[in-house]
């Protein structure tokens, strides 16, 4: 049993049409209950909600507060490589792009280590192209040990492994991963995803179950907003977190909401979402929801980061570089994609001070456990 044996009984045009047809009642249903389900976050995610956004941010925001306090959590990428073995339409880093490519050696981890700590954090994200030659686990098998030794929580954004691979990185230092889908409908992967491992849906689709099997600390989910109608993949994102927490009820979860952001390609998103259709997902996701951390990249713009941050978001990432040893050496060409927050981590976190929070920057689990 895996979410795949959840997902083949899902119809993407029934589940659209399903959200499409929600009423005001179902709304106003739904926002008087104490505890939501599917049916009721495809009504807070429907059309039919967008007159509700007000009382769906105060619910949300109280429920956040409950939860997690007036905290939010800082969290660093650090790009290891940009070789990738994937032809993949919406990504900078697709190896039919014509980049500098670099992968770090393990002086240029430390230097970029160097730099982060000289930042504060103490949170930090492995990103990778995917490349399983090049950059797999006889790569991750020095990288891990070597950045885990500078950092109390350390997560990856890599290309799917194995159960058994997933447990050897635990024992190495490996606490979280994050994993996305990219999109649900199976068609639009497929048009998306030209070469490569990454064209195999399913084992994309079950890579958080290898996740929770292996005995991970946090899993980190989502699609990425802009390749399909976005209301309808962010229900099935509410419905693989959904059958995840039932199914490994002793794991972490997180959920991402990335938009399509300017990268080497140029893809044009199919389904456009603006800032207050953001913000209503992000209300959903917290309504639907109380425990599940919500994370805001540097993808949005800093006034959408700063206003939005009370509304549900727990976890932020701050002063970020795209692009293998972006920290120690800044070199833009190497970039995944364009960031839109360009301002310092510093910056961020007196933003986040002068709205009332206090910046953690370790991850919730070890700031809380001490």
């Amino acid at each position: 049993m895996s979410y795949v044996d959840v997902w083949k009984q899902l119809e993407w045009d029934d589940i659209r049409l399903s959200i499409y047809s929600k009423t005001a009642s179902d709304v106003e249903r739904a926002l008087r209950k104490p505890k939501r389900d599917l049916e009721d976050f495809k009504a807070l995610i429907s059309p039919a909600a967008e007159p509700y956004l007000e009382q769906m941010a105060q619910q949300s925001a109280a429920l956040t507060r409950k939860r997690f306090g007036h905290t939010v959590s800082f969290y660093v990428p650090l790009y290891l490589s940009n070789l990738c073995a994937n032809a993949c339409t919406y990504c900078g880093f697709s190896m039919e792009n014509r980049i500098k490519r670099r992968t770090l050696t393990k002086s240029e981890i430390a230097r970029e280590c160097q730099a982060i700590k000289a930042m504060n954090f103490d949170s930090v994200l492995l990103v990778t192209g995917e490349h399983e030659r090049k950059v797999g686990m006889t790569y991750f098998r020095e990288a891990v040990p070597a950045v885990k030794e500078q950092f109390s929580y350390l997560a990856m954004e890599v290309q799917p492994l194995d159960q058994d691979e997933y447990a050897e990185l635990k024992t190495l230092g490996l606490d979280a991963v994050m994993v996305y889908q990219e999109t649900y409908s199976a068609s639009t992967y497929a048009e998306h995803h030209l070469r490569g491992n990454k064209m195999d849906f399913e084992y994309r689709l079950e890579t958080p179950d290898r996740l929770a099997k292996a005995g991970i600390d946090k899993i980190g989910i989502g699609a990425l907003i802009g390749l399909e109608e976005w209301r309808t993949d962010c229900f099935y994102v509410a419905s693989h977190l959904d059958y995840l927490e039932r199914t490994y009820w002793q794991t972490r979860y997180s959920i991402s909401f990335p938009r399509l952001r300017p990268c080497e390609g140029g893809l044009q998103p199919k389904s456009v979402m603006d800032d207050r259709q953001l913000v209503q997902l992000i209300c959903a996701y917290r309504l639907f929801n109380p425990e599940v951390e919500l994370s805001l990249s540097t993808r949005e713009s800093p006034q959408f980061r700063d206003n939005a941050l009370p509304l549900g978001v727990t976890s932020m990432s701050a002063g970020s570089k795209t692009q293998p040893g972006g920290y120690a050496d800044d070199e833009p060409e190497l970039e995944q994609f364009s960031i839109s927050d360009e301002r310092s981590a510093a910056a961020v976190a007196e933003a986040v001070k002068k709205h009332g929070f206090e910046v953690v920057w370790k991850d919730w689990h070890h700031a809380y456990s001490g």
